[in-house]
């Protein structure tokens, strides 16, 4: 008699679940959205904030870009910092221009994680340090 309580509690969750997921949609869109409006006030993409000293994959796509791009980066980093220094924003007509979920390093990391995962499955060493300092 157990399992068969734990499977309706199973289907009890999924249930429930099933019937609260339009509203966490709503609340992951408007979340979507003010995290994008936060980044716009200074000029930054959603890809700029992954640490490349934290996760070693981040660093090994960044250095797969092209250098243009980790040069854009860069400068998105600082002027988001010197506008933070300084207490200020973007103007609202620059804030309009930015494209906060415009990915850079997604495909790239995304590139990196499956061949590290290919490489675990297959047992072999790995071709980039992946100690974090």
């Amino acid at each position: 008699q157990p399992p068969r309580r734990a499977g309706r509690s199973g289907n009890m969750s999924k249930a429930i679940a099933k019937m609260f997921e339009p509203m966490f949609a709503a609340f992951a869109k408007r979340y979507q959205g003010w995290v994008g409006a936060e980044l716009s006030k200074y000029g930054l993409r959603y890809d700029d904030l992954l640490d490349e000293t934290m996760n070693l994959d981040v660093a090994e796509a960044l250095k797969r870009l092209p250098q243009e791009e980790r040069d854009l980066r860069m400068q998105r980093l600082k002027r988001a910092m010197d506008l933070s220094m300084k207490h200020v924003y973007l103007d609202p007509e620059m804030q309009k221009k930015q494209t906060p979920f415009k990915w850079y390093i997604k495909p790239v990391l995304e590139e990196v994680e499956a061949e590290r995962d290919e490489r675990a499955a297959l047992g072999t060493g790995q071709p980039y340090n992946r100690q974090i300092p």
